[in-house]
């Protein structure tokens, strides 16, 4: 995998096949970015699951945290990484450890780790990373172009929306 260039298919495939996500370095502060990235995932309708040792027990979101991956009890879709690159290889070791495996691991931006993610695509885990979710979500279901920020469509067509709140939902690629 080329992980400087990921076709929008790969990232469509990853974000419309994943219900639950465990978020590494979520955070109960709101102005940091894993709490508005986790809110964003929640809306749209994805199971998130905090997880960070200095709020193990307590609530962030409505979501019980936990203070490491084997601690939650449920089948985990993906990992979503919100720590430095450094951490990355423990992080995919503990990945590796779950039974069953998640099907994907995502490092939010600025963090890579071209080791660990052979490493974990070597056992069957897709990987993105230096991307977050939520922008990738908002840009492949229209919602970014909202903003002004490019979003490879230009129309002077009105966007119709979906079902749901605010959303077109994610759209086949072209």
């Amino acid at each position: 995998m080329d992980h400087d260039h990921y076709p929008d298919d790969y990232i469509h495939g990853i974000l419309s096949s994943v219900k639950t996500v465990a978020m590494v370095g979520a955070s109960a502060n709101e102005v940091r970015p894993s709490f508005f990235v986790m809110k964003y995932l929640m809306a749209k309708g994805y199971r998130v699951m905090p997880v960070n040792p200095g709020q193990a027990g307590k609530e962030i979101l409505g979501q019980l945290v936990y203070a490491r991956l084997a601690d939650i009890p449920d089948t985990i879709d993906m990992i979503d990484i919100f720590r430095a690159s450094d951490a990355v290889p423990g992080i995919v070791d503990e990945v590796l450890a779950l039974n069953p495996r998640p099907k994907a691991i995502w490092m939010q931006l600025t963090v890579r780790h071209d080791e660990a993610a052979r490493k974990a695509e070597a056992a069957g885990i897709q990987v993105v990373m230096n991307r977050c979710p939520k922008i990738e979500y908002a840009r492949l279901c229209g919602e970014i172009g909202w903003s002004g920020v490019n979003s490879r469509v230009l129309s002077s067509k009105k966007p119709q929306l979906r079902s749901g709140f605010q959303s077109f939902g994610l759209r086949q690629p072209k």
